[in-house]
């Protein structure tokens, strides 16, 4: 994402199933590109949390996080707005970043507004660069055929998946590292094995059974959690049918890029 950015790329899409670690992605990515900014390469971005709006609500959204302010609540003075806006960032050498979450709830008349809005970037370079992220649904959506003209503009496209049983124990050390852990993990590797099988790999997962189990384990002064108290944590979690073995984890795609950090 950051490279598709520096590169001006200009849309993006990002797909990754439940709990994968896509939103605190993109808080990372926001907070990589401000960071990297200087008055020479100057940036502004806004970050869409709900895109269950209306085009105005979107636009209203879009000018606070921009910090634009139209001459008119109307439709053409917000577009004029944006437009000066992106023409004093390609004289500056600098970018307009809208990042989009959870874009697979996004109604069909707001995407084409996306992509009205894409059009106004007619500079030699991609001033405005867009990014939708969402879950896996969206890629159905933009396959529409009402959509080809968006799809067309598509110039990255990447993926999340869930981690491996060998990324869930560099996970997890990673995490207790960076809570201040010294030593090795508390967890035995049975309990690590556990966590894997009935989170799956889904960070979220990992991240809500360890902590249970950490708890189980303080109220108990057992400092070498096993795979029991890992199968407790996840009954009082709710997931007695996967602590049980009875199922199996949440399905999720096998390939794409590894959620690691998130």
């Amino acid at each position: 994402m950051v490279e598709g950015v520096a590169r001006r790329r200009g849309l993006q899409v990002s797909i990754g199933p439940i709990g994968t670690g896509k939103t605190t992605l993109l808080y990372c990515l926001q907070h990589i590109l401000l960071h990297e900014a200087t008055p020479e390469r100057p940036l502004r971005s806004a970050f869409v949390v709900n895109p269950t709006l209306t085009p105005d609500e979107l636009f209203e959204a879009l000018f606070d996080e921009l910090e634009i302010r139209a001459s008119a609540p109307t439709k053409p003075a917000r577009l004029r707005a944006l437009h000066e806006l992106l023409l004093a960032s390609y004289k500056n050498n600098g970018a307009v970043v809208v990042i989009i979450d959870e874009a697979h709830l996004m109604p069909a008349e707001l995407i084409e507004e996306v992509r009205l809005l894409m059009n106004l970037d007619n500079y030699p370079v991609n001033v405005l660069q867009v990014i939708l992220c969402g879950q896996p649904e969206l890629m159905p959506l933009l396959a529409r055929p009402a959509l080809a003209a968006l799809r067309q503009r598509i110039s990255v496209a990447s993926s999340l998946r869930a981690l491996t049983l060998t990324e869930t124990r560099a996970y997890i050390a990673e995490r207790l590292h960076t809570a201040g852990l010294n030593g090795e993990t508390p967890f035995t590797s049975p309990a690590l094995e556990e966590i894997f099988r009935i989170s799956s790999g889904v960070p979220r997962l990992i991240n809500s059974i360890c902590d249970q189990t950490l708890a189980i384990g303080c109220r108990r002064q057992e400092k070498k959690p096993g795979p029991d108290l890992v199968i407790e944590a996840a009954e009082e979690m709710g997931l007695a049918h996967f602590a049980s073995g009875d199922v199996e984890g949440p399905a999720l795609p096998a390939s794409g890029l590894a959620a690691t950090g998130s």
